[in-house]
């Protein structure tokens, strides 16, 4: 049986209007490799998109507003803050925001991840290793989890290899589970969240997460059909409550992904956790349909024009 209300962790914002202005950081080699359809290349919706999380029974979606790259170099792409926070103000009950971090814009992002939590209401951060050509544990990011911890938000990064996303900048593998370990150690109260499995150090980012109460792991990228046996054994056993359900769309469909998961044999309180539960409780989501909290929406519902002496 499919869990109600799912939640999908990992979701890339794909929109025509953003791949027309080339907002998308892969190019049609990497697209080719993980086998994204060609018809959906040109963009996909946000009223598209929500159909297919409604056929996947998919109630809510992290949106990334992506930051891949020192934007001085080229090649490097970003989407705004405020792109993602617009999709998310439209749809609440259905989107959170998820903020990307560059480690080079120093004092700046310190104050960009404050404008994302307090103005535009995203909870949680999103960070690629690769993209910096920085390990996890860079001394250049150690500024940014101390204010993930004043902001009591999770932050979330791609550990493991990493593939070509443009055959004319060729991005170094740099986020090996293990540089978590330091990170964990510093900032015990610092929600760190390997996402893509870790992959090909499967069994590195299972034990960090073992070891460490504050480290987590991420289920996207990778159809759950082709998880590693030994992740499907701990997100159904002992590693339950540390396992969440992404797919990292484009890479995964979300359909596809629902229905792989089914085929896994879960045990059931284990599927509630991993496809609704810990994100709910990591991010601390809204749950039973709230489209709202005064955290979240407070500010940004200040920016809306004001009704105050219309009658």
């Amino acid at each position: 049986m499919s869990v109600k209300g799912t939640i999908d962790i990992v979701v890339n914002v794909t929109t025509p209007d953003l791949i027309k202005r080339g907002g998308s950081p892969s190019d049609e080699t990497f697209k080719d490799q993980v086998r994204q359809p060609k018809g959906a290349r040109k963009g996909v919706s946000i009223a598209d998109y929500l159909r297919k999380m409604d056929r996947a029974g998919i109630e809510r979606s992290l949106l990334i507003a992506v930051r891949a790259g020192d934007m001085r170099m080229e090649g490097s792409k970003e989407i705004s803050y405020k792109y993602v926070a617009d999709i998310c103000r439209k749809y609440p009950d259905r989107f959170s925001g998820l903020a990307g971090v560059n480690p080079m814009l120093g004092m700046q992002q310190l104050r960009d991840l404050e404008e994302a939590v307090d103005k535009y209401g995203f909870v949680g951060a999103h960070f690629y290793p690769h993209w910096f050509d920085m390990a996890p544990d860079h001394p250049y990011i150690f500024p940014v989890y101390a204010k993930c911890i004043e902001l009591d938000i999770p932050i979330m990064m791609q550990v493991g290899h990493n593939l070509i996303y443009q055959r004319d900048r060729r991005l170094p593998s740099m986020a090996q589970p293990i540089t978590l370990d330091r990170i964990a150690i510093l900032y015990p109260e610092l929600k760190l969240l390997g996402i893509h499995l870790g992959v090909p150090w499967t069994d590195e980012m299972i034990s960090m997460a073992w070891k460490h109460e504050n480290i987590y792991i991420g289920g996207d990228a990778y159809a759950p059909s082709y998880w590693p046996k030994q992740m499907v054994h701990y997100a159904n056993t002992y590693g339950s409550h540390k396992f969440l359900f992404g797919t990292d769309w484009m890479v995964i469909d979300p359909e596809r992904a629902v229905r792989d998961v089914e085929e896994l044999g879960f045990r059931p309180d284990s599927k509630v956790k991993i496809m609704r539960d810990n994100a709910l409780r990591i991010f601390k989501l809204p749950k039973g349909g709230l489209k709202t909290t005064p955290r979240n929406w407070g500010a940004a519902l200040a920016d809306a024009p004001s009704k105050k002496g219309k009658k």
